[in-house]
């Protein structure tokens, strides 16, 4: 019997939701922050099953040292970083510039 991840993707999807305009975080970033360490590639997952819902911003979602790897996952290659760009983000080679004073670590960010 296959799994059903729809709880863990809506957790990612909440969490994504929450990401400030301008502003980026990485898939290892949102799965600590669920409490799930070590599940980045789950949170991947998630964020290609989110293509379609205008609702989640998928293109501030990128890997831990900034690189737009889920760029392919959009309906063009180059979408991911025009998102960005739109929002002031710089990409330069598919990565993210001043992406230290850009991430958004949830479990800084949400801390109670």
């Amino acid at each position: 019997m296959p799994k059903d991840h729809t709880n863990f993707f809506n957790d990612v999807y909440a969490v994504v939701k929450l990401i400030p305009e301008g502003r980026v975080t990485s898939y290892g970033a949102i799965a600590n922050y669920l409490g799930t360490r070590g599940s980045a590639r789950m949170v991947g997952w998630a964020m290609n099953a989110s293509h379609g819902d205008p609702s989640i911003p998928a293109h501030r979602v990128v890997n831990r040292q900034g690189l737009l790897t889920g760029k392919h996952h959009f309906v063009t290659s180059s979408m991911m970083q025009e998102q960005l760009e739109l929002e002031g983000v710089v990409v330069v080679d598919d990565k993210v510039q001043d992406f230290a004073q850009r991430f958004w670590d949830p479990a800084q960010e949400l801390a109670l």
